[in-house]
């Protein structure tokens, strides 16, 4: 593991912010993160978390520039109103209607979603998966979840089924599937016990309190992600490697997709080994996971 190095001594006059939207936003391991990357690389930058409520967020996102800020991440439950508020946005941010990344420029504000991406980048490097022509079970229709359909559909995956509670909840999802090819499917999540996937993704917060999801039959070739990163092992994860298949907690795509940001931000490669550790740390010292 990466040691994870010292902050800068001290926010000053010439520090760029940067920092994350959200309602709530203390349990965030957004600012460990970009804290540790920035001091990483010697930046004079400091990443703050800003706790806004839904009836202030225009007036937060336009305030931004005159406060110095150089951006900002967007959590829950700001992510589509996001899209909404920004100069301009992005072609992932348009297709999925949310922002997750604002960069602030010298006359324009624009919008973000590094999402999509980043699950790509995550499933292709660290996970060793090559979606091309396989089969994907994806547990959810929110926002994580048509960003991994997206990120699915762009790299070539030849079947996509949704598990929904509702399937009006999936009404969205051919208009971000168009033009890729993948074959989209919306079941039940009685139905999704009998759907046989190469890749299984739960992108829903069933599993924060030990919920369990009803998960098909699985076993070695089998690859199961959770989007979930508290608890870092799920009741998902664990009957998925008990039946043999690979499974991966939701660590990796929020590292990865951080990357894009800074990267957005900065302009330089971000330091993906430290920002891990300061992730691994910040958990390891973590309470119990937040309402959901």
């Amino acid at each position: 593991m990466s040691e994870v190095p010292d902050r800068p001594p001290g926010v000053r006059g010439s520090t760029r912010l940067a920092g994350v939207i959200g309602w709530p936003v203390e349990h965030s391991l957004s600012p460990a993160i970009h804290n540790a990357a920035f001091a990483a690389l010697g930046m004079d930058w400091a990443y703050v978390p800003l706790a806004v409520p839904p009836t202030r967020l225009a007036q937060a996102i336009a305030g931004l520039p005159a406060l110095g800020f150089a951006g900002a991440n967007v959590t829950m439950p700001h992510k589509t109103e996001a899209a909404g508020l920004v100069d301009t946005t992005s072609a992932d941010a348009r297709s999925l209607r949310a922002v997750n990344t604002i960069v602030v420029g010298a006359d324009e504000i624009s919008g973000h979603n590094t999402d999509a991406q980043g699950f790509e980048r995550f499933l292709r490097e660290d996970a060793g998966f090559d979606p091309a022509g396989r089969s994907a079970l994806v547990f959810g229709a929110g926002g994580a979840a048509r960003a991994c359909a997206l990120a699915l559909a762009r790299a070539g995956i030849a079947s996509l089924a949704v598990a929904v509670r509702e399937p009006s909840r999936a009404d969205d999802l051919p208009s971000v599937l168009d033009g890729f090819g993948a074959s989209l499917t919306v079941v039940s999540l009685d139905e999704a016990g009998q759907m046989a996937s190469d890749l299984i993704v739960n992108a829903t917060p069933l599993g924060v309190h030990g919920e369990s999801l009803p998960l098909p039959a699985v076993g070695p070739g089998v690859m199961a992600v959770d989007l979930l990163y508290r608890p870092s092992v799920t009741p998902f994860q664990t009957a998925a490697r008990e039946a043999g298949a690979t499974a991966f907690g939701g660590l990796g795509l929020l590292l990865r997709q951080a990357a894009l940001s800074f990267e957005l931000w900065t302009g330089q490669a971000p330091p993906l080994p430290v920002m891990s550790a300061a992730a691994l740390g910040e958990l390891a010292g973590a309470g119990p996971p937040p309402e959901a």
